[in-house]
């Protein structure tokens, strides 16, 4: 008998093999898998009583926490649709979300309460707010503890399920203004989740240290993956890299995944306070390939493994990996840190080609350069009310991603530029053009064109080139000053550069390829 590809199965198995394990640390709370089946039960009644059905979407504000997690599960066993918000918006991109997506409850954490609070009014499907962690009441909200005790902990009546049915919906920043809501299926999710928990070798030895944020591309398929393997899975609300190498050392931390720029604060830690940590780390890198003397810092220096994996939330969302294979082993080590800082090769259940603008692939050279595209279970099912945009990023059965890259001889992938003008910052999506049209927003400012430019800490950075009116003033302090005033801070340009005018097409296309090529020098690569 078919039996459907549905993400409750994974919970379902943790609970039968692993009941009485540790499953979730949360700073001073500690449960089992049989703890968490009940808190998840308690959750599905909850939504029941609230008329939550199939296909409704439930919306979470949270940090990585156990109320976020059995959030998954507990909005699944109704049929819901799991709609995490990136915890890092303003107010104003929440009202946009909330509304375009028409979810119906909203469960948010105390700490971030404050950025939905100013906007309760315009919420227009929202019938119900939910405060975890509440310590105080709220006007017009449940207490989430008061509210989930309420129900009872006994085995929920499943609504029944396709494996075709939406699970997810993620808001990813693109190249226009509003966040595009990505629709992804049961099974979508589902065979993601076996086909990466095989690369990255997750068994239930494994302690998985949450680093990246459960509404994060790469941190979305850890409440999956890790749970049906029984993982131990411990919390992290902030980024701090001194907390996070005592965690690691605390809990004998085995696999993390991060972002680049997180990676670096933690060597930069390690450096200062030389923790011991004895046991195998796996460190888990999605985002742009970092340089090789990045990986020997993590391998040599650490003693850890480095992984580089790359992905879109588009895609469930991981579809490469850069291991060394098994007939490259002899290569000296500094050829093996080069493959690992590569973009890497196709995981199982994934096809990938790199093709030039005529939809031939490019050479296995190293050199000529094409477009990412890939054809797999994870892809999207669209965006949702955006048709235009599906239909021109998925194109004869392939979906296209926007990167350009390199295939060298061994079939390795390596991406060295961007064809849509998207800045990756500390492992966040930003959209040039929505950065654009906050300077433009200034009175003084005539033309304006944001680029990506190299960055230390966050790998990359937006920066703005400025043309001004004619008679007009204006400081690099004073504008940036007020994009913050528009924008969360993590989009707001980090310098602003004056000039007299623009490299432009002969069709009056700004030329951001001219611009980026100033402030990326010499580099091979104009991305981070």
């Amino acid at each position: 008998m078919h039996v459907p590809l549905v993400l409750t199965h994974f919970l379902d198995r943790a609970v039968s093999l692993y009941g009485e394990k540790l499953a979730i640390i949360d700073d001073t709370r500690e449960i089992t898998y049989n703890q968490l089946n009940e808190r998840v039960n308690r959750l599905s009644h909850g939504l029941k009583a609230l008329n939550i059905e199939k296909g409704d979407k439930v919306a979470y504000l949270a940090p990585n926490t156990i109320e976020m997690l059995e959030g998954f599960y507990g909005v699944y066993q109704v049929g819901g649709v799991m709609t995490p918000l990136n915890t890092r918006l303003k107010p104003e991109d929440y009202v946009f979300i909330l509304n375009h997506s028409e979810s119906q409850v909203l469960f948010v954490d105390e700490e971030l309460y404050p950025l939905v609070e100013p906007i309760r009014n315009e919420l227009t499907t929202v019938k119900k707010v939910i405060v975890q962690g509440a310590t105080k009441a709220y006007e017009d909200c449940e207490n989430y503890d008061e509210w989930l005790n309420q129900y009872p902990s006994t085995c929920f009546e499943r609504v029944e399920l396709e494996e075709t049915d939406i699970a997810s919906l993620l808001y990813t920043s693109g190249t226009t203004g509003n966040p595009k809501g990505v629709l992804l299926t049961h099974r979508s999710n589902y065979l993601h989740a076996l086909s990466v928990q095989h690369h990255l070798r997750v068994s239930d030895q494994d302690k998985l240290l949450h680093i990246l944020p459960m509404f994060h591309v790469n941190g979305w398929g850890s409440p999956f993956y890790y749970t049906a393997n029984g993982a131990t899975q411990v919390m992290l609300r902030k980024v701090d890299p001194k907390v996070i190498l005592e965690k690691v050392q605390k809990y004998n931390i085995s696999i993390m995944h991060m972002a680049p720029t997180v990676l670096n604060m933690l060597l930069e830690e390690y450096n200062q306070s030389k923790p011991t940590i004895e046991q195998d780390v796996r460190v888990v890198i999605a985002g742009s390939a970092p340089p090789p003397a990045f990986v020997t810092r993590v391998e040599e220096d650490l003693g850890w493994e480095f992984i580089q994996v790359y992905g879109m939330t588009e895609i469930s969302p991981l579809v490469t990996i850069a291991r060394v294979k098994s007939h490259l082993q002899d290569l000296p080590m500094d050829q093996q840190y080069r493959i690992k800082a590569k973009t890497g090769y196709p995981m199982i259940g994934t096809q990938i080609k790199v093709v030039d603008e005529d939809g031939n692939e490019v050479a296995k050279d190293g050199v000529a350069i094409g477009e990412i595209v890939t054809r797999t279970n994870g892809v999207m099912e669209g965006y949702l009310k955006n048709p235009e945009a599906t239909a021109d990023t998925i194109r004869n059965g392939w979906l296209h991603t926007g990167d350009m890259a390199t295939v060298d001889e061994n079939g390795y992938i390596e991406i060295c530029d961007r064809k849509k003008d998207v800045i990756i910052s500390g492992g966040e999506n930003i959209s040039s053009i929505e950065v654009e049209g906050v300077l433009y927003d200034h009175p003084a400012v005539l033309e304006a064109a944001v680029i990506a430019v190299p960055h230390e800490k966050w790998g990359e950075v937006p920066h703005g080139v400025v043309v001004l009116r004619e008679g007009e003033t204006l400081t690099e302090e004073e504008l940036i000053a007020f994009s913050r005033t528009k924008l969360a801070n993590f989009k707001a340009p980090k310098g602003i550069t004056f000039t007299d005018a623009l490299p432009k097409t002969a069709s009056g296309k700004i030329q951001k390829v001219e611009i980026r090529k100033e402030f990326w020098g010499e580099r091979t690569r104009l991305v981070n």
